[in-house]
């Protein structure tokens, strides 16, 4: 039986997102910058040249006959859920971006993770990465940390640590979904099949409960061999025999009552997932698991960092990411297993995957064309009948984040930084929305040119959004192209309404908005929309059945067909303004971790930011949790 420390309760009424704060400390304003010293690579302004425009350019005009009902379309997709898009977070990395204890929750992840509950009506995020095979358990950890780390696995190319954790590790999982709606993924330590080590999954569904929705059994299992992880001649057969003990064991564990919600193969390309399913896996293990999972990156960055691999020269690669090719052949190898998983009713999951791994690349993985890319690839994985995908976050060294939150001795200087392919995560809930009856196609318009890839969006059997892309950039106009819309069985509404994804370049960093609005610049995100939202409205031609939606150079359009719900995300915020740009802070030397890359160089991470909850002066939250947590327990939070 767990025991846990009963705090005084104190209601939260989370639709008014109002808490009292306690205990803040003021911190003086300063002008002054942060001192100089190597630029971590979420801070790097490396900027590429953009492609010029194609020759021949595509068709700048072209029409898009669409069918009113579901029922009368060929190809569309099983129904997709609003979470589709989701977070994949380096196990290393949870006190930098989550908070350094359940006591410490950081704002602006919940302002970034309520933005998207908003749209899609929940979040799906996954804990674990490299660092998962090797974490485990102890009873306490020095200063009230939930998570420490050990020397990293020099056999691993990005060099990631194990990660040591406490109970309160979950208590933090569990205050995030007390406040969004966030629903967790864990991964299972797998380094050791003869000593399984199960307090990750005991202690996972004992605080999670119904947030816990599956457990990662082996990350990458396809390159132990390479890692070191296992002997050279490690199998797909080696690993089925590894997934079936596993089974067993935890058959026989009497703190796991939840025995069906296993995640596996998640191989990550060395091996195919047909080789796993030829084992007999899926259907030996089928009523164990909950959803078949792989892992992918369409290329890596490895060898300027670790020297592993061949170099890729970052300017080069730019132009694979600019095209619907790129999204198109990233899926082809999964089709025969999505097809798999539907007759086997599971879920596939794209469990990890962003731009490139080992941290991505300069100038590609941050950049506004990465945005347009990771959202191609997402919409596509759609149509090729996956049911999620995970944007993995790693720490300040690795180009790719979705958000990445400052190292602690630039905390009172700086907030958050947003990363591009965030946008993506966030439009892609959107595109779906929360009814979870979203089919889509890809449409294949333009004579299938790869600079203009669409997409039809039905839902609830009718046709309700397009989404246009360009990924060409053309400052003269010249490339900006105009799509017709006709409903073939019917007509098209007397007006649309358009939201435009933009920027001036697809090589651009900062400067991209969505429906008029940004997060903001390099280190100055607190999880907040900034400036007026623009829905453009567009008028139909009824008479001739025709609506006419202009397309930027670059851009991305998402055409509402049939009204949008209204979307009011609720933020969080303090009440406390001693300092301009933090209003909620611990000290510096308390959130000393890793970034799940390379510890040595980014040792000192944290961060704090003027958005957190609002309410009156202060530090401390005490949060009345109704479900979710063993019992009527109570939980003190510190707003970062």
């Amino acid at each position: 039986m767990l025991f846990f420390t009963l705090w005084s309760l104190w209601i939260l009424d989370v639709a008014r997102a109002s808490v009292t704060v306690y205990g803040q400390v003021p911190i003086g304003i300063s002008s002054a910058l942060a001192p100089t010293g190597t630029v971590a690579a979420a801070y790097n302004d490396t900027t590429l040249q953009p492609p010029a425009v194609p020759s021949p350019a595509p068709p700048t005009a072209f029409t898009l006959s669409l069918q009113a009902a579901n029922k009368t379309v060929t190809g569309l997709s099983i129904p997709i859920h609003g979470t589709f898009f989701g977070f994949s977070v380096e196990m290393s990395v949870i006190t930098q971006l989550f908070g350094k204890n359940s006591s410490f929750i950081q704002v602006p992840l919940l302002n970034l993770l309520a933005n998207i509950q908003e749209r899609a009506g929940a979040v799906h995020i996954r804990i674990g990465g490299n660092t998962q095979e090797y974490a485990y358990y102890v009873d306490t950890l020095p200063d009230g940390h939930a998570i420490s780390k050990e020397k990293a696995d020099t056999n691993n190319p990005t060099q990631t640590p194990a990660v040591i954790y406490t109970m309160d590790l979950f208590y933090v999982l569990a205050n995030i979904s007390s406040l969004v709606n966030v629903k967790w993924y864990i991964g299972m330590p797998f380094n050791d099949t003869a000593n399984l080590r199960f307090q990750i999954v005991e202690y996972g569904e004992a605080i999670l409960g119904d947030n816990l929705i599956g457990v990662q059994v082996a990350n990458e299992p396809d390159l132990y061999a390479a890692h070191g992880h296992r002997n050279s001649s490690y199998s797909p057969q080696n690993y089925a025999d590894e997934f079936g003990a596993f089974i067993t064991a935890l058959a026989a564990n009497t703190n796991v009552p939840v025995k069906n919600n296993l995640i596996g193969p998640s191989v990550s390309g060395t091996w195919s997932p047909e080789q796993v399913w030829d084992t007999g896996f899926l259907t030996d293990y089928t009523a164990s698991l909950s959803a078949l999972s792989v892992e992918h990156y369409p290329t890596d960055n490895c060898f300027p960092i670790y020297g592993t691999g061949t170099y890729h020269d970052p300017q080069i690669e730019f132009y694979d990411f600019l095209n619907h090719t790129s999204a198109v052949a990233l899926c082809e190898p999964y089709l025969a297993s999505t097809a798999i998983a539907q007759a086997a009713g599971k879920p596939f999951l794209m469990f990890e995957t962003n731009s490139a791994s080992c941290g991505g690349f300069p100038g590609i993985s941050d950049s506004f064309g990465a945005a347009l890319w990771a959202l191609d690839y997402g919409l596509q994985m759609a149509a090729s009948n996956f049911s999620g995908a995970m944007l993995h976050v790693g720490g300040q060294n690795v180009f790719y984040n979705p958000f990445t939150a400052p190292p602690t001795n630039q905390s009172k200087y700086y907030e958050w930084t947003i990363g591009a392919v965030y946008y993506s995560a966030l439009i892609s809930s959107e595109v779906f929305a929360k009814t979870n009856t979203s089919q889509i196609i890809d449409l294949k318009g333009n004579n299938d040119n790869i600079y203009t890839p669409q997409y039809a969006i039905y839902e609830s059997g009718a046709i309700a959004r397009v989404a246009l892309f360009n990924y060409i950039t053309d400052p003269t106009g010249a490339s900006k192209y105009t799509a017709t819309i006709t409903i073939a069985d019917g007509t098209v509404p007397s007006s649309v309404q358009v939201k435009y994804f933009l920027s001036d370049s697809v090589a651009t960093k900062n400067n991209i908005t969505w429906a008029g609005q940004t997060l903001g610049q390099i280190r100055q995100v607190d999880g907040r929309f900034k400036g007026d939202l623009n829905v453009v409205t567009i008028t139909c031609d009824t008479a001739a059945n025709t609506c006419l939606i202009p397309v930027p150079a670059p851009a991305f359009a998402l055409v509402y067909l049939a009204p949008e719900e209204d979307i009011a995300t609720v933020t969080f915020a303090t009440s406390t303004y001693t300092n301009a740009a933090n209003t909620a802070t611990i000290a510096a030397s308390v959130l000393a971790t890793s970034n799940g890359m390379s510890g040595k160089d980014w040792a000192q991470l944290g961060s704090t930011s003027k958005g957190s909850i609002s309410g009156a002066v202060g530090g401390y939250v005490r949060v009345n949790f109704a479900g979710g947590l063993i019992g009527a327990v109570a939980a003190a939070l510190v707003l970062l």
